[in-house]
């Protein structure tokens, strides 16, 4: 079981390096349905994985001059606000419930993934204003959505740095600055409430160092476009069978309640 946890930590770096998000929304699944933990452990836990991971990236992006600090501090702290308040959320839902959500957060992550990111426009400055209303929001969304089922957010967090005119590159290093800082918060928020197992955590680490350094030397040599949508139909098979497993039951709870 160690060498598996490792290979699939491994997958989830690389997926990091390769696409500058999406890799991390792989983490819970694998803890849930290769590893065996029960969903609100699985979520806490792969907020560890998923921050310690992105601070290797952000590290990398740094030294490259990718990294917006004074952005990723305003996004960050807004965002860190959602995460705390997505902790506390979490308490009140089933693991269930929570793992329907992630679904749909994997759909919504397909879809992004399909379409793309595009570059800022010519009047991006002009827009500023509303960019950062928009940014604000969104900023307490993919919080919330970090301490409720333990995505990292990069998939919404890039295009909302962009609409900010941040080039893509900058918008991606600066975007796991803010995934680290959210997950930080996470963790804490989960510390005392939720089981953590800390081998298993440590042995999915262990392989996503490694993976995220492969692939970002792999970026340069892969065909971006054809990665993203390979991966945007991989979300949907994932996305597809975790609802299969959970929504049913979600349902006959919401049902059961009402009659």
């Amino acid at each position: 079981m160690a060498a598996v946890a490792i290979a699939l930590g491994l997958l989830i770096g690389a997926s990091l390096g390769l696409l500058g998000g999406g890799g991390s929304i792989l983490t819970v699944p694998i803890f849930v349905y290769v590893l065996g933990f029960p969903p609100k452990e699985a979520i806490a836990m792969s907020l560890a994985v998923v921050g310690a991971t992105s601070l290797v990236g952000v590290a990398g992006h740094w030294r490259a001059g990718n990294v917006n600090l004074r952005t990723g501090a305003t996004f960050g702290a807004v965002a860190m606000v959602g995460t705390f308040a997505g902790t506390r959320l979490a308490a009140f839902l089933s693991g269930t419930t929570q793992l329907a959500i992630f679904g749909v957060v994997m759909l919504v992550a397909a879809t992004f993934m399909f379409r793309g990111r595009r570059a800022p426009d010519a009047s991006g400055g002009r827009r500023r204003g509303a960019a950062t209303t928009l940014v604000v929001l969104g900023g307490l969304a993919v919080g919330l959505l970090t301490g409720l089922v333990g995505v990292g957010g990069g998939f919404l967090i890039v295009p909302a740095l962009v609409l900010l005119a941040l080039p893509m590159r900058e918008a991606v290093g600066t975007s796991l600055l803010i995934i680290a800082t959210n997950c930080a918060v996470g963790v804490a928020g989960y510390l005392g409430h939720i089981q953590f197992t800390w081998n298993s955590m440590a042995l999915v680490t262990a392989g996503t160092l490694p993976g995220i350094a492969l692939g970002t030397y792999l970026h340069r040599f892969v065909s971006q476009d054809a990665l993203r949508r390979g991966f945007a139909v991989f979300l949907l098979l994932v996305a597809g069978f975790i609802l299969y497993q959970n929504i049913g039951t979600v349902l006959a709870a919401v049902a059961h309640r009402s009659s």
